[in-house]
């Protein structure tokens, strides 16, 4: 095998072809005048052919170094992008989320890090359901609502599904909720002012509450259902986000239907990039993960 030339003389050349003398480049390299020509004296030894025409009023590069030049350019280009890429590999992916999936997200966050420490995500919560990666430095984000529009590359969780929830505490107290109709019995509490979740699950079911606007209201589902889980009443919830709650115990679903809004939960990133190798994967594990909550 032929033995290439040290990396350091071809660096050296590298600098100095680019300004074609001595002096300056030992300023840029940081070394000696004298270490520059002895390096490229080497390099033209080892290589068998001038490089640099030596004359009184300075370097010129020879037909051979003109050729040399432009691919001893790209070699270092490569071993730049290289290095590049490598680092941007230990980056932390930042990631936006609306506070209504933090539920079902952070859970899965947390394991992704315990499974994946070389791909660090750092999450931010906002009581947004959109981003805009124009103004927003984020490598990707999870939005609620209707399917985004094609100016982002977009990839479908899950759909939202809203089912009352409470504590098992409030299912084997003295009121029961066996049908729809015992929910008149408790405190309906509202994931938002409008109190539109409630009032579409109801019409799904076929039911009217006489209590349906003495509940209390709450700014974010996942606060209503954290007082829900307290027992301090029904909350509607989202059965596509509590699933730790359910295997937990934390909340129980007392009734079956679950109705689909037409709202769902999207994972997008910016639609002129291609994702990186490390938010590929974490996409792929995500969308594996949502997979197991679709009935």
């Amino acid at each position: 095998m032929k033995r290439l030339p040290p990396l350091p003389a071809l660096h050296t050349f590298l600098i100095t072809a680019r300004c074609c003398n001595f002096t300056r480049a030992a300023e840029l390299l940081h070394i000696t005048q004298g270490a520059v020509s002895r390096q490229i004296s080497g390099l033209e030894s080892h290589l068998g052919f001038r490089l640099f025409h030596r004359q009184a009023r300075g370097l010129s590069l020879t037909a051979q170094g003109r050729d040399f030049f432009p691919r001893i350019e790209q070699v270092f280009g490569l071993i730049e992008e290289a290095v590049d890429q490598v680092g941007t590999g230990q980056q932390t992916l930042q990631l936006k989320a609306p506070t209504c999936i933090t539920r079902w997200l952070l859970p899965r966050l947390l394991q992704w890090q315990q499974e994946r420490p070389d791909v660090p995500v750092e999450l931010t919560t906002t009581i947004a359901h959109d981003v805009d990666f124009r103004r927003e430095r984020f490598d990707a984000a999870v939005v609620y609502g209707a399917s985004p529009d094609d100016s982002l590359h977009v990839h479908h969780l899950f759909d939202e599904q809203l089912t009352p929830v409470c504590a098992q505490s409030l299912v084997d107290g003295s009121r029961p909720l066996e049908q729809f109709s015992d929910l008149e019995q408790h405190m309906l509490l509202h994931p938002t002012l409008d109190e539109q979740d409630w009032t579409h699950w109801l019409k799904a079911a076929g039911t009217r509450l006489s209590n349906v606007g003495k509940g209390q209201h709450f700014d974010t589902m996942d606060l209503a259902m954290t007082v829900a889980s307290q027992g301090s009443g029904v909350a509607m919830g989202d059965w596509s986000l509590i699933g730790e709650d359910l295997s937990t115990g934390r909340l129980v679903t007392p009734f079956d239907l679950k109705l689909k809004t037409g709202a769902a939960y999207y994972f997008v990133y910016p639609n002129r990039e291609e994702p990186t190798p490390q938010l590929r994967q974490l996409l792929n594990w995500l969308l594996a993960q949502a997979a197991t909550r679709k009935p």
